[in-house]
């Protein structure tokens, strides 16, 4: 338990700061410039995001090959899986990035951006698309250092980037000092300039303090992507893309039936959404954690340990969770003001969504970390199975059935319903013990 939570809280930190960045940027582009420039970063957001999915796949496949290395004592084959993950990457994100600049105007009019937000969104669009290899880098060498127990220096390194980020927003977007006022594209050119000087640094802190995931002299050579690597990369990683996408679909669809019932109860909906971000966020960190010391005792071949790990694991989880939600529940209103004013209609309706729903929660946080060990193994089939009937026929199913019959409730009551079937899946297969049979790689 000790050492779960010295590495849960670094990656706890990080989570935090990601979001924390996001919304920084938000108030300034949406106090600097208003609705439509924030309509406009919005949009090429959910692109970023959807580009962002579909590699996150492949850098949990990474962390859990250099996790099961590191319990192999093979830094060799740790140092081989880096350098095979990091000319994937660098290839993947040059090519996005590419079709980010010259194929922005194409994508905003597929999404249907309002004519009103393209001016702001299409210069937007194509310098942030300039930060995927910095932002692709980054998240793959965070996730090496994590598959090796390190959640520390990237801690220290997105804290960098958030600063960065953060403090040169309004300086561009407003032309403050010796700064040009650049607007939307200020705020684009911003998150470019900290994502490449927080990856920069990142490197030479990597080098400096000469960490497990380095490459030197013949190493670099490593770099040109082993087939056999970049098959188990690939292989594991699809499936692990699509439970985000998974997510991701039954979150817009949630969105699009919640429009449905009015503004201010969209609102509402929204800022629910924003308080149950940080609270399933120490579920997320455990769960890393968990994924990587299992993949550790898994390589070390001590699976008399596994179990332990995911016992400690959830009893963290629930801990937390259960608190955080009790707490919040307690002092709801105080929580849920920091987006809405007291006065707000959408008050009283944030009030009761977060009553009823956000006990589902402590649910999913039991089945982040079951999904956490089995994914260790390479059982990523199986979770993606998990997680797509419980978010698509599970919670969208149960919200059209509920509604129908008990109305605007029907919507909030399919959470923690689906979040019980989600749970009671991944425990009778972690149960069953057949993810126990999964390989990452074959020996």
């Amino acid at each position: 338990m000790p050492k779960l939570i010295a590495f849960a809280v670094p990656a706890l930190g990080y989570n935090i700061l990601q979001s924390l960045n996001g919304t920084m940027n938000t108030i300034w582009v949406g106090h600097m410039l208003g609705e439509n420039a924030l309509a406009a970063t919005g949009n090429v957001n959910n692109i970023m995001f959807t580009c962002m999915a579909a590699l996150f796949g492949f850098g949990m496949a990474t962390t859990i090959l250099v996790g099961q290395n590191i319990g192999r004592r093979d830094v060799d084959a740790v140092r081989r899986v880096m350098g095979t993950a990091a000319g994937m990457f660098l290839g993947l994100s040059i090519i996005m990035a590419l079709l980010g600049w010259y194929g922005a105007t194409w994508a905003l009019h597929m999404l249907a951006t309002p004519k009103e937000a393209l001016p702001f969104a299409l210069g937007y669009f194509k310098i942030i698309f300039l930060a995927m290899p910095a932002i692709f880098m980054f998240m793959l060498i965070m996730m090496g250092l994590r598959g090796s127990g390190d959640s520390r220096t990237p801690l220290i390194w997105m804290a960098v980037s958030v600063v960065l980020d953060s403090g040169l927003n309004p300086l561009f977007i407003a032309g403050i000092g010796p700064f040009p006022k650049m607007g939307t594209e200020g705020a684009a050119l911003a998150t470019v300039i900290a994502n490449y000087l927080s990856l920069a640094g990142l490197l030479i802190a990597i080098y400096r303090e000469d960490l497990i995931i380095r490459l030197r002299g013949h190493e670099l050579s490593y770099l040109k992507p082993d087939p056999v690597l970049v098959r188990t990369i690939i292989g594991k990683g699809i499936p692990m893309a699509l439970q985000m996408f998974a997510l991701s679909f039954s979150g817009m669809m949630v969105m699009g039936i919640v429009n449905r019932e009015g503004a201010s109860v969209a609102a509402a909906s929204n800022v629910t959404g924003q308080v149950w971000n940080y609270i399933i966020m120490p579920a997320m960190a455990a769960g890393a954690a968990v994924s990587t010391m299992v993949a550790q005792n898994i390589g070390a071949g001590k699976w008399d340990r596994v179990d332990k790990i995911a016992q400690q694991g959830i009893i963290l989880c629930l801990v937390i969770t259960a608190t955080m939600v009790v707490v919040l529940t307690v002092f709801d209103e105080a929580a849920l003001s920091i987006f809405l004013p007291s006065t707000s209609p959408a008050m009283p309706i944030a009030r009761h969504i977060f009553l009823v729903a956000s006990w589902g929660f402590i649910l999913f946080a039991l089945t982040f970390v079951l999904l956490g060990v089995m994914r260790a193994n390479g059982a990523v089939w199986a979770a993606l199975i998990i997680i797509s009937i419980g978010m698509i026929p599970g919670r969208l199913g149960l919200m059209l059935l509920l509604r129908h019959h008990l109305g605007q409730d029907g919507i909030w009551w399919s959470f923690p319903i689906s979040s019980s079937l989600t749970a009671a899946l991944a425990w009778i297969y972690y149960r069953s013990g057949h993810w126990k049979k999964a390989r990452m790689i074959a020996n």
